[in-house]
């Protein structure tokens, strides 16, 4: 299940009511620590929720174009659109 972007996997027994505050309140935690949240594992033990939360990588994909190193979101129009017409040659 995919709550607010984050993919969500519960025990059976959990309520989507609970796993909807649960993550909620992870989002909060994370976003408190300058985080962003990628996924969340819910299950139980001893009658007991446990929470396992996933980071969402940091990493973001460099390019090289006219010498420079930059990021996608930092392209001109035209050269995202030359970017979306490249196809790989295998």
């Amino acid at each position: 299940m995919i709550i607010e972007g984050i993919k969500v996997t519960a025990a059976a027994d959990i309520t989507e009511e609970e796993i909807r505050a649960i993550v909620s309140e992870e989002i909060q935690l994370w976003k408190g620590k300058g985080k962003e949240l990628a996924a969340v594992q819910l299950s139980i033990q001893e009658d007991e929720i446990v929470v396992k939360a996933v980071e969402r990588s940091p990493i973001k994909r460099v390019r090289r174009i006219t010498g420079y190193l930059s990021t996608e979101d930092r392209f001109n129009s035209a050269k995202q659109a030359e970017l979306t017409d490249r196809r790989a040659h295998l």
